[in-house]
């Protein structure tokens, strides 16, 4: 029914206007907490971060007060280097350069260079696919740059109680003191569970998880291959 003194509320131009002012309202809200969260988020996604990098340099367990500082305490800067190994950005750990790179960046490269007890650690993000959704992690390389020194990984879907378990230490600490390179050129790796044929370069894969494992040691080798250049460098 027209309303004679106003507008007729049961009309399309009335139902249209209603909608566009009420998406407009809605949108302005959801920028409002996003702007608001952001940093909030932002500073989670560093923290989790930072905790998977301690992870791959064996320094688990931590608090979530405690990772800032112990990050701030191993980590001396980080760089972003290109497939030839020459230095993009190089800056202090502050200037946040590689949480600034996107694992699926294949040109701009993040190295975190460490020192643990003394001793100088290369760390390089990875990133991959599983059986049902992405993987990565981190990979730790000792200053020869030929010896494996931790490993984190994580995953998005993999199934619970099979490809899940790449997240175990049992799995991931199977990699502390791994030839980096087999004999053949390729990266150190992950085989099926229960034919490691050189226990120096390959991991025992989760058994069930055969996928999982093939995704995992892919993932090592496409990203490995990238830094190819700089860890030939001596």
């Amino acid at each position: 029914m027209e309303n004679k003194k106003g507008l007729n509320t049961n009309g399309n131009g009335y139902i249209l206007v209603y909608s566009a002012v009420l998406v407009v309202v809605v949108a302005f809200l959801l920028a409002f907490v996003y702007a608001v969260l952001k940093p909030k988020s932002d500073a989670n996604v560093e923290m989790d971060k930072k905790h998977q990098i301690l992870a791959a340099l064996n320094i688990r367990g931590l608090e979530n007060d405690q990772i800032a500082d112990k990050y701030a305490a191993v980590i001396v800067k980080d760089e972003v280097i290109d497939v030839n190994g020459k230095v993009i950005k190089d800056g202090s750990s502050k200037d946040k350069d590689g949480f600034m790179v996107d694992r699926s960046d294949t040109t701009n490269l993040p190295v975190y260079i460490c020192k643990v007890d003394g001793a100088t650690k290369y760390v390089v993000p990875l990133s991959g696919k599983g059986l049902w959704g992405p993987i990565w992690g981190y990979i730790a390389i000792n200053e020869d740059k030929q010896t494996v020194y931790g490993a984190y990984f994580n995953h998005e879907s993999e199934t619970a109680g099979l490809g899940a378990l790449i997240v175990e230490d049992k799995f991931q600490l199977e990699f502390n003191g791994k030839q980096l390179r087999t004999s053949d050129g390729k990266f150190v790796g992950v085989v099926k569970n229960g034919t490691v044929k050189d226990a120096s370069t390959q991991c025992d894969g989760i058994s069930g998880a055969t996928k999982t494992s093939v995704g995992v040691n892919n993932m090592l080798q496409d990203c490995l291959k990238r830094y190819k250049a700089f860890l030939n460098t001596k």
